[in-house]
């Protein structure tokens, strides 16, 4: 350990740390949600997105209802426990197949849950009509997470551009008036405390009427952030004591996450929702690939995950 010490630096080698110590990994313990990548591209770009969705990067393409079936399927043939399948982007609702991949697994018993600003896509009178006849069928099975970055409109805005708040605030009246299940994802960047956040979204949601319950985490999530300008130390083996964590406790413990990459023929497994262009982290084609232990080889696993215990699921 210690001469290979002297050859790596921080998040370098699999197995080891740059200290020499056996690096912490992750077995799939009961994977409880899968997650599709519906393609990166985005109505608006912000300045903090964790895959950097933006109107020009399709550096994930759109993915389409018969590849969500073929995982589907994989599911019950590896008897996995999932009970959820969640949606991410980009803007989910710019995926001209999006009705489609929500129906077919609420069909087959699944929770939904969707990723969106709630903006402009979302707000097309084709996907209105589609999330109706969704919600006639299914009600609550389908939620739809909201992404307001912060409770003050200025603060939002700094994020998202100039009128975003409005617009997405337009979108939740939406849901709200039709009766949708709503939940809502901040951000930590801006210095609040977890209180004074969940008080300050609260106060949003009484005003407007929307039935989210700002206290409770699997509701309203509030992300750390991840810059890669801040250190953070590689986590060994020996820190799940230390921290008093289990590694059950990490996001890859219970999900995995489905994309597919610009010019691929098919989707791809990979062990994160939030590195989709991280080379290791991705597992293989098929459900049974993914099934192998996660490497936690990288500065966000540390941050985002362990550090900072956010997770993507409802």
């Amino acid at each position: 350990m210690n001469d290979l010490s002297l050859a790596i630096g921080k998040f370098e080698h699999p197995d080891v740390t740059a200290k020499g110590e056996r690096r912490a990994f992750v077995a799939l313990n009961g994977a409880k949600t899968l997650w599709f990548n519906t393609g990166t591209l985005c109505n608006i770009t912000c300045v903090n997105c964790y895959i950097e969705s933006s109107p020009d990067n399709d550096r994930l393409v759109y993915m389409t209802e018969p590849e969500i079936v073929a995982y589907l399927d994989q599911i019950s043939e590896r008897n996995w426990p999932v009970t959820e399948i969640a949606f991410t982007g980009g803007e989910p609702f710019m995926n001209p197949d999006i009705i489609a991949m929500l129906r077919t697994p609420l069909e087959r018993g699944f929770e939904v849950l969707v990723l969106t600003n709630a903006m402009l896509p979302m707000m097309r009178k084709r996907v209105q009509a589609g999330l109706l006849e969704l919600l006639a069928v299914f009600g609550d099975k389908l939620t739809l997470r909201i992404s307001l970055d912060h409770f003050d409109k200025r603060l939002h805005d700094e994020e998202r551009g100039n009128g975003s708040y409005d617009i997405t605030l337009q979108g939740m009246r939406w849901l709200r008036d039709n009766g949708f299940r709503m939940a809502l994802a901040g951000r930590s960047i801006f210095g609040d405390s977890d209180a004074s956040s969940r008080e300050g979204y609260a106060a949003l949601f009484q005003s407007e009427g929307f039935e989210i319950d700002a206290m409770n985490p699997a509701m309203m999530v509030l992300f750390p952030e991840m810059d890669e300008t801040v250190e953070v130390p590689e986590i060994t083996t020996s820190c799940w004591n230390i921290l008093g964590k289990s590694p059950n406790d990490v996001m890859c413990a219970s999900s995995r996450m489905v994309v597919k990459r610009k010019g691929a023929d098919k989707p791809v497994v990979l062990a994160c929702t939030l590195l989709p262009y991280s080379a290791e982290f991705e597992m293989g084609e098929t459900l049974a690939e993914a099934e192998a232990d996660v490497k936690l080889n990288h500065r966000h696993c540390a941050k985002f995950c362990v550090l900072g215990g956010a997770s993507c699921s409802a």
